[in-house]
């Protein structure tokens, strides 16, 4: 397997004919995929997604893909393609069609319909292109060539790009589920096809590659999404994510079956739904969705409610249900259920709701305890029978982290492709398909580009690093004033102290070490109020370490008497 190297060079030029591939996102991590290509002087991209942030991550509210090496290139891009619509894949196209409201974006029905909602909070309407599993178009040198592939969401699609340097298959995100509730399974028949042609780059989705097996077909999830419907004793309220379309059509089957009525709760379980039906994805039995207006005058056995939150965040449905934060109070009687999976990271904040939902009144069912739950991704044994199929001359495993990629990549090695015709890339690793090889030529920035309310790129490693500081540490403010002739205190410093232990004798201590301090700097001459103001911060932080064991953030302000 060829891996990255950390002493990476910029990329030199592209070679004449050559291909050049480039994840912007979505390796290493599970979040913001995208991936440029280059061909013959024109940009393609492929999904333009969003990653949410981790715990050390403060006041963040989504990270997107960096797009400086593409920034001073936007008008080269010919297209911007969508494999399906999940916020890990579209979640981005607002920022960058900010930066070039003109880009075409391709996609399928149900995709544009979710990306276009979104657009429209932003105040962008796309230039869309509609496309369909079977459909071959061309964008610029592209040829893009679209399949069929069975997800978590409906309308997902796998794309061929041809050009003059070879044929680039890229699943997107996909599984191989036999018996999908809408019967449109991904197309293995044209893999196969594309295969016979010559496939010289496949780039495979590589989330459930440590996972042995066949991923579970959705339709065995309906005896125990049935079985809550049926026994439930009071209301059922179901957490799923907001574009599972088929997850939630079996919660509206099973509960038609059983005499409940449904309600949508949350915005956008509200939106997408609607948006769904509208397309004729979602099919609604007549009279089983209601207002919530109505649903209260219902018996609680007859009431089932589809709410967002399945992750536990803090703002969602659920976990403002569990925080008594929510107009619908849980109560003893009322049955949960999770159907969803728990994505790495999110592990503590979707058990603190199950808790709270338990401490209630509430029976929880989740992936843990009952079988309401299925990935939306291929395990091993359908990723090697993919391998077996398409016989491609490269493999680049994506879409997930390091772990995941190395066991896709062992998966390839085991069926026959050489090792090191298996890349292992990074986020921003430039990888060159020239002459029909693929090889690693290079890289370029790829770092974390922080969205903070209205700001996108203002908050910084740094920042972030202070806010952790701050959270976990304190802030301590010195406020010194300072004698402009002696260069001695005038009076007293105040010290105003926030997530700082402290109480009136705290900082008795420091003074001395503050009057130290101001005096040798006179001595020495030194008056300048920013340089005094360093001086003290270093001493003040110093003395909370000695003292304190801690490391506040401190701020020191000096005026002049």
């Amino acid at each position: 397997m060829s891996h990255p190297h950390p002493e990476l060079k910029a990329a030199p030029p592209l070679p004449k004919g050559g291909l050049r591939i480039v994840a912007l996102g979505g390796l290493g991590e599970i979040g913001r995929n995208m991936t440029v290509f280059e061909y013959n002087g024109k940009l393609l991209v492929v999904d333009c997604g969003v990653l949410f942030p981790e715990e050390h991550q403060p006041g963040v509210d989504v990270i997107l893909p960096d797009f400086t090496s593409i920034r001073d290139r936007l008008d080269d891009v010919v297209a911007i393609v969508l494999t399906h619509g999940h916020e890990d894949h579209i979640g981005a196209v607002p920022y960058l069609l900010r930066e070039r409201r003109d880009i075409p974006v391709i996609g399928s029905k149900l995709t544009l319909a979710f990306l276009e909602a979104k657009l429209k909070e932003h105040g962008i309407k796309p230039r869309s292109v509609r496309v369909k599993e079977g459909d071959r178009r061309g964008f610029g040198p592209f040829d893009c060539e679209f399949v069929a592939v069975n997800h978590s969401i409906p309308d997902s699609l796998a794309i061929a790009i041809r050009t003059g340097a070879g044929m680039v298959l890229h699943t997107g995100d996909f599984k191989m589920d036999q018996f999908p509730l809408d019967e449109r399974i991904t197309d293995l028949r044209a893999f196969a096809r594309l295969g016979e042609e010559g496939v010289d780059l496949f780039l495979t989705d590589s989330t459930n590659a440590e996972v042995p097996g066949f991923t579970t077909s959705e339709r065995d999830l309906n005896p125990a999404i049935e079985q809550v419907m049926r026994t439930a004793p009071r209301r059922v309220i179901v957490s799923s994510f907001a574009s599972h379309v088929h997850r939630i059509q079996q919660v509206l089957d099973a509960a038609h079956q059983y005499g409940r009525k449904v309600a949508f709760v949350g915005r956008s379980m509200v939106r997408n739904m609607g948006i769904a039906r509208d397309l004729g994805y979602l099919k609604v039995p007549q009279g089983l969705i209601v207002g919530l207006k109505e649903l209260e005058k219902l018996p609680d056995h007859q009431i089932t409610l589809v709410c967002t939150g399945s992750q536990g965040e803090p703002m969602a449905a659920l976990s403002r249900m569990a925080n008594r934060d929510h107009m619908i109070r849980i109560g003893e009687g009322d049955t949960v259920l999770l159907a969803s999976s728990l994505i790495p990271g999110n592990e503590n904040a979707i058990y603190r709701v199950i808790n709270g939902l338990t401490r209630w009144g509430a029976n929880v069912v989740h992936k843990g305890n009952a079988k309401v739950h299925v990935s939306g991704h291929a395990s091993a044994g359908e990723l090697v029978y993919c391998y077996n199929i398409v016989k491609p001359r490269h493999v680049m495993p994506v879409h997930g982290e390091w772990r995941h990629l190395r066991a896709n990549g062992d998966l390839a090695i085991r069926t026959g492709v050489e090792p090191d015709r298996v890349i292992i890339a990074e986020d921003g690793v430039v990888v060159d398909l020239v002459d029909g090889r693929a090889s690693i030529t290079g890289k370029v920035p790829a770092g974390n580009v922080y969205v903070d309310g209205m700001a996108v790129g203002g908050a910084t490693e740094a920042s972030l690093k202070d806010r952790v500081t701050l959270a976990e540490e304190g802030v301590v403010t010195v406020v010194a004033i300072v004698d402009a002739d002696t260069g001695a205190l005038a009076e007293a410093p105040d010290f105003l102290a926030r997530g700082f232990v402290h109480d009136e004798s705290t900082f008795e201590t420091v003074v001395p070490v503050i009057e130290k301090v101001l005096a040798k700097a006179a001595l020495e001459g030194v008056g300048d109020a920013l340089q005094l103001e360093q001086l003290i911060s270093r001493a003040v932080a110093s003395w909370a370490f000695r003292t304190h064991r801690r490391k506040p953030l401190v701020i020191p302000v000096i005026i002049d008497a």
